[in-house]
């Protein structure tokens, strides 16, 4: 493993660059991933929620039912053609909207790779959606209950957004066969069984699961052509869902199939984009550093 020391001084060496093309990253436009009612939950009524949450202290998305992609397109003149969907996590009550979605997409948008953040299928709830999952999770059960019906729905949707950008590429300036996906949480447990359960048309060609819940949805064999995998969690992760991440990297691992992964002793759970003055603040730039070694940041 190249030295941290390293890879943190030639980091630096372009933060300038990096932060000056962030900001042009600006949200293309929000995409209806279906043409008509989400398949599986038509009768839905309810209605898509934005607020601040006080209890994780950042913007959240709540009762999603019609599943959306937003685009976020970067300058033309460094664009890769390469793409990542982009998964937030929150136990499937809520969407960590900023700092596992629109955060992430400006990051990658300053190193020429566009982003679609994908608001999947949610479980409906209150005022609060995020009070609700805090208080369900003091009972596992009750918890899996609340969760059981939303989970196949969500990673169905995590299966259309990879479908949809595929036979949307050209219209965005895209490589068909770059497209990746990526999930935090939650969003890990849709990215994870994406990458266990396409077709032709929903295979992604990478796939970045970050300190991934894996306790809902059952064991699947690898496929034959499974794609590069990039996993990261901490330790000390306070939902203890370190081992799920150590169980997809020796899957892939088994089967001779291109992995890497990137377990840090600290940094907790939900760590995302938030800036803890921890090693693990600095994930992202390990994403950017293997998208490079896999070929992705060539202009295409």
């Amino acid at each position: 493993m190249i030295s941290k020391f390293v890879k943190h001084i030639f980091y630096l060496s372009f933060i300038p660059a990096l932060f000056c093309l962030s900001l042009t990253a600006h949200a293309q436009k929000v995409i209806p991933l279906y043409s008509g009612p989400a398949p599986g939950s038509e009768s839905w009524t309810h209605k898509e929620k934005e607020y601040f949450s006080r209890i994780w202290n950042t913007q959240v998305v709540t009762n999603v039912s019609q599943p959306t992609l937003t685009a976020w397109l970067p300058d033309p003149a460094i664009a890769t053609g390469t793409s990542v969907i982009i998964c937030p996590g929150g136990g499937f009550h809520a969407h960590s909207i900023n700092s596992e979605g629109n955060d992430v997409a400006k990051w990658l948008n300053g190193i020429g790779v566009a982003a679609f953040v994908l608001k999947y299928r949610l479980v409906p709830t209150g005022e609060d959606g995020v009070m609700e999952m805090m208080t369900r999770m003091s009972n596992p059960n009750g918890m899996n209950e609340s969760i059981a019906k939303v989970v196949p729905l969500a990673i169905a949707d995590g299966m259309a957004a990879v479908r949809y950008v595929r036979q949307n590429a050209k219209e965005f300036g895209l490589a068909p066969d770059r497209i990746g996906i990526m999930g935090f949480s939650a969003g890990g447990t849709v990215t994870a069984s994406v990458a266990l359960n396409y077709n032709a048309e929903s295979r992604p060609d990478f796939v970045a699961p970050v300190y991934a819940f894996m306790g809902a949805v059952k064991e699947t064999p690898l496929p034959k052509d499974a794609p590069p995998l990039f996993v990261v969690a901490a330790t000390n992760d306070q939902l203890g869902l370190a081992p799920d991440s150590i169980r997809l990297y020796n899957q892939w691992l088994l089967a001779k199939k291109s992995a890497e992964i990137h377990m840090y002793s600290k940094g907790g759970h939900g760590f995302g984009m938030r800036q803890q003055n921890l090693p693990s603040d600095r994930w992202i730039e390990l994403f950017g550093e293997w998208l490079k070694v896999q070929g992705l940041l060539s202009r295409k």
